[in-house]
């Protein structure tokens, strides 16, 4: 009981101690001190203190030979302390300032990552993952024998899969939407922005692993479309349609959807060959 009291006694002295350290240092005008006490904070993981002091003298040693390791240490302890945008600020502001700078490698690289720590899920929106997308190419096109080329490169299909995802997640709400003409403004049908949406995604991402989803969803969408036409266009929409399926077996012969590919074919061969 003794010894345990005794324990907690010192912890209270110990961390009563480093407050009083802490705030004499943020109170303190000897920028020498602020600095080696914010280089302890930082190899000791107190990221937050170490990021107040920092943003305290960073300007004032700006142009010393402390300058350039207090910015870098600035930027990676936000990182550290899981404020991506602000590191992601000050990683850029490093290497605009010291392009030619010991950290500038490495400080291009984490302003990707930064970004790249911030993106948000597929579903919202995907600004912060374009803004990572285009931090990584800009690194590897500035040090294009960097150092963590593989990880940069890993990060940006990993980021452009992301964007993929936003892009069929959309297409697929336009393919759920279907006859349903609340937010068709221009005239068009929820189909045809499926459709748009999924060719312009195979044009931009013609390497993606979902390419034959959305391939799926156009052949989906011009089936449905050619159902539900007018008279005056349905034939050459059932012709479309029957093209789009012959299409997509070409291209994906052993598709699981094999079978509704074939099923559509039946169905618009009905059609044309009574019109033809």
């Amino acid at each position: 009981m003794k010894k345990s009291l005794f324990i907690s006694v010192c912890m209270v002295l110990l961390l009563s101690g480093c407050a009083n350290e802490y705030n004499k240092v943020l109170k303190s005008t000897d920028y020498d001190y602020k600095y080696e006490y914010a280089k302890e904070c930082f190899a000791n993981g107190k990221y937050v203190r170490a990021v107040t002091i920092l943003q305290d003298i960073v300007t004032i040693l700006k142009g010393t030979d402390r300058g350039q390791e207090s910015l870098y240490m600035l930027a990676m302890s936000a990182f550290c302390s899981k404020d991506y945008e602000t590191a992601a600020q000050y990683f850029k502001r490093y290497y605009t300032s010291y392009p030619k700078g010991t950290y500038a490698e490495m400080a291009s690289f984490y302003t990707g990552q930064s970004l790249y720590m911030s993106t948000p899920e597929p579903r919202l929106d995907q600004t912060p993952t374009i803004s990572a997308i285009a931090a990584f190419q800009e690194y590897l096109d500035l040090y294009p024998n960097a150092q963590l080329k593989e990880a940069a490169h890993s990060r940006l299909y990993e980021l452009q899969d992301k964007l993929v995802e936003k892009e069929l997640l959309s297409a697929k709400l336009y393919y759920d939407l279907g006859s349903y003409f609340g937010n068709c403004t221009n005239g068009g049908t929820n189909y045809e922005a499926c459709i748009i949406t999924a060719q312009n995604a195979i044009r931009d991402y013609p390497y993606s692993r979902r390419r034959e989803d959305f391939a799926l969803l156009v052949m989906k969408s011009k089936y449905e479309l050619a159902q539900k036409s007018v008279e005056s266009r349905r034939l050459d929409r059932f012709r479309d349609a029957e093209d789009e399926c012959y299409g997509f077996l070409n291209e994906y012969p052993d598709s699981p959807h094999k079978n509704l590919a074939e099923k559509y074919i039946q169905t618009c061969k009905k059609f044309t060959k009574e019109e033809n």
